[in-house]
């Protein structure tokens, strides 16, 4: 099987800006935005899920400054909807890296069509061993009735402005409720 990455909201930057050691550039990308000016492989609205692609497709999805532009801040449904969708695409530990703004930043809230904040402690929600952890211990709402994925996190960095991290998907699932 081939290596295949795709890179979402791609706008017109091409570049691979988080990357594990071994795989520094992009080797077979695939591209997909909803404008059709910046001639993306797919055009598509990340909104409207599923995403055009086979379960198993990618090892690595890259998303910059893209995700805070979809959903809204309280859509529990659609955050673990696009997190599951993403995680179907994704070959077994296949990574997801995405950047966002960080949410103290003047442009978490400063841009106009963002309409989420994504924050370190939302990526807990992502993953099901966190669950089985603190659910009934913290204050953690227990989203498992929909959210049947499972992400480990490979990669956080809180940088001042912007926030990016890394996710692997873990298939099977560890979701231990209701499986």
């Amino acid at each position: 099987m081939s290596y295949r990455e795709l890179l979402i909201g791609c706008g017109s930057r091409r570049d691979k800006l988080i990357h594990m050691p071994e795989t520094p550039t992009f080797t077979a990308l695939t591209t997909l935005d909803i404008n059709p000016d910046h001639a993306p492989d797919v055009i598509h609205d990340l909104m409207s899920l599923p995403l055009p692609f086979p379960d198993d497709t990618f090892d690595e999805i890259h998303a910059y400054e893209v995700l805070e532009h979809t959903g809204a801040q309280g859509d529990y449904k659609f955050f673990f909807a696009q997190f599951s969708d993403l995680w179907r695409i994704l070959k077994p530990d296949g990574q997801l890296f995405a950047t966002v703004p960080n949410w103290q930043s003047v442009w978490a809230w400063g841009d106009p069509s963002h309409t989420r904040t994504i924050q370190p402690e939302s990526l807990g929600f992502l993953h099901q061993p966190k669950y089985d952890a603190e659910v009934g211990i913290t204050p953690m709402s227990d989203f498992r009735y929909i959210y049947k994925a499972d992400f480990d996190i490979t990669y956080c960095s809180l940088g001042e402005v912007m926030f990016g991290f890394g996710l692997k998907a873990i298939k099977p699932s560890r979701c231990t409720k209701g499986a």
